[in-house]
């Protein structure tokens, strides 16, 4: 069983990561859930992740929550996207768990350095603050975890924040490209990918279809979280982002792609948080990322959606 900390800013899209974690106790054993502002003020992020275990009745699971800002820049969010409370389109109680004591950082370094080396994956599903913040007070982390699964960046794909960076990179680069270079064994899953999973009335019927209260609160939540990606991109539903970090490790066989080069733009005011990807290796840099372009749809909504449906 693989030994997993989520680092997320939730949305209902980090949210369907860690219940579809929480749903594969077989293959994942959830450590902790971290947070982190990004899509919406850490306040929010922290409290739409304990919204969440409620619902599915998962309380046991430690939330901490982390940094309110970024490295060295002011904070930017997204309720164009995912509303005033990141959670908007369905009402869900106000959480009675409570947070767990602890700075989401240092919480990471205690779970990852009090394991063997090789024990703990983090998957990353937000700007990467806390992440960085935990290599910073300890530099052996990213040796000592098994590997970082991250949403993030983009390709050829183009960016979603500016034109060409991806959100949870532009909030916070120099946290990034920190995490590039800490000498994990990285897999990044970029817009690239993730666009290519999209929720379509299909898949949310099928969902909706289990007539659980999960299935019903996350129908109408990712309804509403997609009507952005529907007006901004002309598609039926939109990408379900976050949850490929889990299937990826639950069914890596569903994707593709390749070891390159990828660094990130922290000075120019043009491309900012843009993700440079040397795919064709034409520079002589190693290659520091498995970067996974293509993902069969699928067979991904199919695990995320029977997963979900055991909750």
């Amino acid at each position: 069983m693989r030994q997993i900390i989520i680092d997320c800013d939730p949305s209902p899209d980090d949210a369907v990561a860690f219940l579809l974690a929480l749903a594969s106790p077989e293959e994942l054993n959830v450590l902790a859930i971290t947070t982190v502002a990004g899509n919406v003020p850490l306040p929010l992020t922290s409290k739409n992740a304990r919204k969440a275990l409620e619902l599915a009745k998962r309380t046991e699971t430690p939330v901490y929550a982390g940094a309110s800002a970024p490295l060295l820049r002011k904070l930017i969010t997204a309720e164009h996207v995912h509303g005033r409370t990141g959670f908007d389109g369905y009402e869900l109680p106000e959480p009675t768990m409570a947070l767990t004591k602890g700075f989401a950082p240092e919480a990471i370094v205690d779970l990852v350095m009090q394991r063997k080396a090789g024990e703990v994956t983090l998957c990353c599903l937000a700007p990467l603050t806390n992440i960085a913040l935990a290599l910073a007070k300890e530099p052996r982390l990213g040796t000592h975890v098994r590997e970082i699964v991250l949403m993030g960046g983009a390709f050829s794909e183009g960016g979603n924040i500016t034109p060409a960076a991806e959100f949870n990179v532009f909030v916070d680069p120099e946290a990034a490209a920190r995490v590039l270079s800490c000498g994990a064994p990285i897999t990044m899953i970029p817009l690239d990918c993730t666009h290519q999973a999209r929720t379509t009335n299909a898949r949310m019927e099928k969902l909706r279809a289990f007539g659980t209260p999960v299935a019903e609160a996350f129908y109408h939540l990712l309804k509403f979280n997609k009507i952005f990606d529907e007006q901004k991109y002309g598609w039926e539903g939109g990408p379900l982002h976050d949850a490929t970090v889990i299937a990826y490790l639950l069914a890596p066989e569903i994707f593709t792609g390749r070891k390159v080069y990828v660094n990130v733009e922290c000075a120019s005011p043009l491309t900012l948080g843009m993700t440079v990807v040397d795919w064709w290796g034409v520079t002589e840099n190693p290659k520091n990322v498995q970067f996974l372009r293509d993902v069969n749809a699928d067979r991904y909504f199919d695990l995320v959606i029977e997963r979900l449906g055991r909750l």
